[in-house]
């Protein structure tokens, strides 16, 4: 059997191998999405508190980060395709713990385990298809149906979790995950060979801890605002100290597993916060969408996750117009322009927990989803490409690698900031304060945008 696609050529093999390595990026990102409607039925029966809610996204988020870190050197060193396998069983038992657990510390850890094997899950699926298909053509159109089927997984997330909890409960979520791990292990050792790589890259485990408790630092810290602002002062004092000292770690590494400095440039440091801005305005803002529809609104999990297919179908529909976008305003004008969306967005779901009347209020609510979700979707994917455009082509990889690292830590912060300002007894009128703060964030990045070359030549300009 012809394991790999050589050559351009693009068949129904071709199709069948992209869309199993898909599946796991599916996962990945269904798990984050699809439990933002049932987070108040999963405080509710283990007793987790609206202050704590926050960490149910967070505890995935944490050990995604830091695993990944680690998921490439690993895949290079001992095999893609046994990555990728490692990852889906460890994915599995932590999601079948996450559907069993009768607590909370229990479930919080299970989704931990959750983040760290959805990184080895990830990381050895964009891998294998990077070795299986070597051909550019066909490596692009495998890429595609994995940004399709991610994108899917993102926008229809909250609205099958909704569906899933109402007619099965909560539980299932995580359970509904099984038959499709046991798919993954069964396909993928028939139809994709086991490639490695092993170029020497290093496997930095302490920097690793430092880092992660560097983000769990700054976290617990931004959570505790709401009880103590000297303990948050003392948590953030503690978390920026060790990022520093993971930065300054990495500096001396003869090949760093992850340099800061990549974003040491004007441009990329914009980039950076624009990756910041998305993050809050919008990421953030859709976990706690559902308990404010159902606060205002009296929404169920199913109702509130329709719902935001307001706020989420647009990522499936507008990010081609990005591109075309990018290419004809330049990129301070696009994220100028989507950052200014998302501020919008979040000013009019301000407005809808300020105002009283029913109707006026939803009308308020789904044009502030709509705006967010359009703001999101015309800059989140081109951010990829401006990274890519104005890093140096020598650290291309460093360059995503430490987009994602920072797209997912902005996630978990913002979670936290939005969770600390998140009123204790869901009153709609409280969520004025986290909505408030996303516009504020948006607007940062519409200052941000300063920062970036006019023109979509990047690369010329990278060190201004």
């Amino acid at each position: 059997m012809q394991h790999l696609l050589e050559d351009d050529v693009w068949n129904a093999r071709s199709r069948l191998t992209a869309a199993t390595l898909g599946l796991g990026a599916f996962l990945a990102n269904f798990d984050v999405t699809s439990v933002v409607v049932v987070m108040p039925a999963i405080g509710t029966d283990l007793g987790v508190p609206v202050g704590g809610l926050a960490w149910i996204v967070d505890a995935y988020s944490i050990a995604f980060t830091a695993t990944l870190l680690v998921a490439g050197a690993l895949a290079d060193r001992f095999g893609r395709r046994r990555t990728l396998i490692i990852g889906n069983a460890w994915f599995l038992l932590a999601s079948l713990a996450c559907g069993l657990a009768w607590n909370s510390p229990l479930f919080l850890l299970a989704r931990a385990a959750q983040g760290g094997g959805a990184a080895f899950l990830v990381t050895g699926a964009f891998a294998l298809i990077a070795s299986a298909f070597p051909a550019p053509g066909a490596r692009a159109r495998a890429f595609g149906i994995v940004g399709v089927v991610s994108g899917v997984a993102m926008a229809l997330g909250p609205s099958l979790g909704g569906m899933i909890s109402s007619g099965l409960g909560w539980r299932w979520i995580f359970l509904v995950n099984l038959p499709f791990c046991v798919l993954i292990a069964l396909v993928v050792p028939r139809i994709v060979a086991e490639m490695r790589d092993d170029t020497g890259k290093p496997l930095d485990w302490l920097g690793v801890v430092i880092l992660t408790l560097a983000l769990g630092l700054v976290i617990a810290a931004i959570l505790e605002a709401r009880h103590s602002l000297i303990r948050m002062a003392i948590g953030l004092a503690a978390g920026a100290g060790l990022a520093a000292l993971f930065a300054v770690r990495q500096r001396r590494q003869p090949r760093p597993m992850l340099d800061p400095a990549v974003f040491a440039s004007r441009p990329m440091a914009g980039v950076a916060a624009l990756l910041l801005a998305v993050s809050a305005g919008y990421w953030a803002v859709l976990v706690y969408l559902p308990l404010f529809l159902g606060a205002a609104f009296g929404w169920t999990a199913r109702s509130a996750g329709l719902g935001l297919m307001a706020a989420t179908l647009p990522m499936l529909v507008i990010p081609p117009f990005g591109g075309y976008l990018a290419s004809r305003l330049g990129w301070r004008r696009l994220f100028a322009a989507a950052l200014t969306l998302l501020a919008l967005g979040g000013c009019a779901l301000a407005a809808a927990a300020l105002t009283q009347a029913t109707v006026l209020a939803l009308a308020w609510a789904f044009a502030g989803m709509m705006l967010i979700g359009t703001g999101a979707a015309l800059s989140h994917p081109q951010l990829s490409g401006a990274v890519l455009a104005l890093a140096p082509p020598e650290a291309s990889g460093m360059a995503s690698a430490v987009t994602v690292i920072a797209r997912q830590a902005g996630f978990a912060m913002g979670v936290a900031a939005l969770g600390a300002l998140a009123p204790f007894d869901l009153a709609a009128a409280g969520f004025v304060w986290p909505f408030g703060f996303a516009a504020v964030a948006s607007m940062c990045g519409v200052l941000a945008c300063l920062l970036l070359p006019a023109s979509l030549n990047g690369r010329h300009r990278a060190g201004a």
